[in-house]
């Protein structure tokens, strides 16, 4: 708590600039709306509340944690900005509902968690905030992240985190695969363990994709399981592909998918329907298909407006 209340101590007493009045009429603004979505959920839950929301708990409630969390980067790819404050208010409903039940546990409460990520903010960024009235020198982006992970791997030795039997430890399995096989890269590439080039990395790819097809052609009755280990390994070598060319791989893969469904759409349309679609030919299929690909092509437009760098990707990670 001292820890809490000297980062907060230090955020106080920096002097206010012109350039924060805006900043401060936001938080004006915020402080009502916010309130009443705390005594909202707290009246849910309350006796009286709604039935459905008192019979939830963490483990019930954490899937739409996820849910919530991709319709966020659904709306953000399209640039939905009136969707996404709608979805940005679903995923904070889950905030509040999480630090709703943990204070009816006694854990803690929603200022809690407000107060720690404030702290957090404070202590990490010590080229804004000064520390003993000194500021640490960060000219880049570069410089914030290893400051970041220093003073990130300070906290943990000062709260006797020190049994890890290895920093990987710290990227939690349940993450979905392509996000932790791209932070298992990251992070043994931070202790020198990495492919210096991406000219290693493609001839990694095609050293993969000889196994596998090794594999493909072996007379054995459980192949499946190599099979599966050797496509895994092609799978980590393309993430890791793009991650050596600062390429965020979840977004590549949803942008794929995204242009796929686009143009299979477009065939349906144009064959009379999916039944329509099925009943062509392998040639017919491709002709269609190369169709919507010159139309589809010739529409798109690239977003302009904030895109994910993914250089940073693994960077300010709590």
């Amino acid at each position: 708590m001292a820890e809490v209340e000297t980062a907060q101590s230090r955020q106080a007493d920096l002097p206010r600039k012109t350039e924060a009045a805006g900043p401060r009429k936001a938080e004006a603004r915020a402080a009502g709306p916010l309130a009443e979505a705390i005594s909202i959920m707290a009246r849910l839950r309350a006796p009286g509340g709604c039935p459905w929301d008192r019979e939830q708990n963490f483990d019930t409630i954490k899937r739409y944690t996820l849910e919530e969390t991709y319709e966020v980067f659904d709306a953000i790819e399209r640039r939905a900005w009136p969707d996404l404050k709608d979805e940005l208010g679903d995923l904070l409903l889950q905030v509040l509902f999480y630090a709703q039940m943990a204070s009816e546990e006694g854990y803690f409460d929603i200022a809690d968690v407000a107060a720690n990520l404030n702290a957090k903010l404070v202590r990490r960024h010590p080229h804004v905030f000064p520390v003993d009235g000194k500021l640490v020198d960060a000219t880049d982006a570069d410089a914030v992240l290893r400051n970041w992970d220093e003073i990130k791997r300070g906290e943990k030795r000062a709260a006797g985190e020190t049994g890890s039997v290895s920093a990987l430890d710290a990227i939690p399995r349940s993450m979905p695969a392509v996000m932790e096989a791209g932070k298992l890269g990251s992070k043994a590439a931070k202790a020198g363990f990495d492919w210096p080039d991406v000219e290693g990395l493609f001839a990694k790819m095609l050293e993969e994709i000889a196994e596998l097809k090794v594999e493909l052609v072996r007379r054995e009755e459980k192949k499946q399981a190599r099979i599966e280990e050797e496509l895994g390994d092609l799978l980590f070598t393309a993430v890791n592909l793009a991650r050596h060319l600062k390429v965020d791989a979840e977004s590549a893969l949803r942008g794929s998918n995204a242009k796929f469904r686009t143009r299979f759409g477009a065939m349906e349309k144009s064959a009379g329907g999916f039944d329509a679609l099925a009943a062509l030919t392998p040639a017919e299929l491709d002709a269609l298909w190369n169709r919507a690909k010159r139309e589809n092509d010739a529409k798109q437009k690239m977003p302009t407006g904030n895109k994910p760098d993914s250089s940073e990707a693994d960077g300010l990670k709590a």
